[in-house]
């Protein structure tokens, strides 16, 4: 059979998901009850059928299998009602393209990703990180999801764009981007297009969002054509544009589609994965000890360099943990461009194939006690990732996030300097668990901060700690060796599994 991927000897089950609406599929299940209802999946098979809407589309329910579909992107196109959504907004840059672009739109792109790029924004991150919290006080309740979406918007915007997003588009983007991610979930799980050209105040929201992000984008790049160029992703693609690339040339278009893929995408999910960090360690005071010790010692009250990551082991455990926990992505499609066998189901061209990385996350036979928040399970390296190398959090394949190392990068550092200032707890009352969107993670999270400075027994030197530039740096051609070395010992830390396309 054309296009068929290869079968091992071992037997596949394939199921079907019971409890099919007409119409509406199994939307309402995962709109209402979405981790349920994947982690219900299982049970009928390695290979599932459900329905989007009137669609019929099938779930791969074992790693192997998504390995194999991960790996076979020329098949296993990005498609289906999610990247029909995401595309909408976003275009076709590196996130969203098909496969017959995006090996020349990596190519472009990957400089500004390279650790030795990473390396040299590691300030950038802790200065950003303690501005972040420098204005907390004692008993004061924050918003944590606000704080982190804050963050990790100024630091994507920084990377792409320089200052050439002012602070407050910057905050504008982040209110744009809450209201887009709550109106995509819906569009994906519920397919049918005529529900959101209905003049509902939702979907009033979700199209001014999508236009304002736009506007907003494009502002940024007439302003730079008129200025001065700048070493950053925006410069990096007109300069492109400019000179051609390989004799593809790089429209306007397509320098506005890979700004606001990169900048909606290297916000969103790493804020996500962070106030789920943040939740999940006031939940374990275990953890959260174990952590502040590794901070106060590596760090000795200073904000994290380059220099630190590698050393910072421990917190890197617990971010790898979150991310098995409750990975921000959970939930892809794809689209199958020929005909082809997986598990042996024959499946036509143009069939819908979804992947769960929360439910391969939360499979026992890949991770004993799933629910349970255990980093300490990543202390023992790469056999940790479980057969088939199960935690995907960041893709896999050519696929893979190219923003995968920076989120680490910022993650970590972002965590060892909050936590090496701040202990952050619920208030009174039961914990309610996440409700999934198009992305994974609390969105509404008030936690009350205490400074450990302030706390009995508290070594954390908070207002030293708190001063830009407070990290001592390399100078040089050393500080490029160190750069590039911490870098990529993340890289590879990354590549095998513990890093998200």
């Amino acid at each position: 059979m054309n296009g068929c991927v290869p079968e091992s000897e071992q037997t596949w089950t394939v199921g079907t998901a019971p409890g099919i609406f007409p119409s509406i599929g199994h939307g309402i299940a995962l709109f209402r009850r979405p981790l349920k209802f994947l982690n219900s999946l299982p049970a009928q098979g390695d290979l599932v059928e459900i329905r989007l809407g009137p669609q019929r589309a099938w779930m791969v329910c074992h790693p192997e299998l998504v390995h194999r579909m991960l790996r076979d992107t020329r098949t296993f196109d990005k498609g289906g009602p999610q990247y029909e959504r995401l595309r909408a907004l976003m275009g076709d840059g590196v996130v969203t393209c098909p496969h017959a672009e995006h090996r020349r739109q990596r190519r472009l792109l990957q400089p500004t990703f390279r650790p030795a790029g990473v390396a040299a924004q590691t300030d950038v991150m802790a200065e950003e990180a303690a501005a972040l919290c420098r204005y907390w006080r004692t008993g004061q309740e924050v918003d944590v999801s606000a704080a982190t979406l804050g963050l990790t918007t100024r630091l994507i915007s920084r990377l792409l764009l320089s200052d050439s997003l002012a602070p407050a588009a910057a905050d504008e983007v982040r209110h744009c981007l809450a209201a887009i991610v709550r109106g995509l979930f819906v569009r994906t799980v519920v397919p049918v297009d005529a529900l959101f050209r209905l003049p509902t105040p939702a979907n009033r929201r979700y199209r001014r969002a999508v236009e304002r992000v736009r506007e907003l984008i494009d502002a940024a790049i007439a302003e730079r054509r008129r200025g001065t160029p700048r070493d950053d992703l925006l410069g990096l693609l007109l300069t492109a544009a400019e000179a051609g690339d390989g004799g593809v040339p790089v429209t306007d278009r397509e320098v506005h589609d890979q700004l606001v893929s990169l900048l909606l995408t290297g916000s969103e999910s790493p804020s996500m994965c962070l106030a789920s960090t943040f939740s999940l360690l006031a939940q374990h005071p275990e953890v959260e000890r174990r952590l502040h010790a590794e901070v106060d010692t590596v760090l000795a009250g200073r904000l994290p360099d380059v220099d630190d990551l590698p050393r910072l082991v421990y917190t890197r455990s617990v971010l790898t943990e979150s991310l098995r926990h409750s990975p921000p992505g959970w939930l892809f499609t794809r689209v199958t461009t020929r005909e082809t066998e997986l598990a042996g189901r024959r499946l036509p061209r143009g069939t819908t194939v979804l992947y769960s990385p929360y439910l391969l996350h939360h499979d026992p036979a890949s991770f004993p006690e799933p629910d349970r928040f255990l980093p300490e399970r990543w202390l023992e390296g790469e056999a940790a990732t479980g057969p088939h190398a199960a935690l995907i959090p960041f893709a896999a394949g050519n696929r893979k996030c190219i923003g995968d190392l920076f989120s680490m990068a910022e993650m970590t550092v972002a965590l060892a300097t909050v936590a090496g200032r701040w202990r952050l707890r619920h208030p009174a009352g039961r914990v309610a668990p996440p409700r999934p969107g198009a992305t994974l993670g609390p969105r509404s999270l008030m936690m009350i901060c205490t400074s450990r400075a302030d706390a009995p027994g508290g070594t954390a030197p908070h207002a030293t700690a708190l001063a830009p530039g407070a990290a001592p740096a390399a100078s040089g051609a050393a500080a490029s060796g160190a750069a590039a070395s911490g870098a990529e010992k993340t890289r590879r830390e990354g590549d095998n599994g513990v890093h998200h396309a």
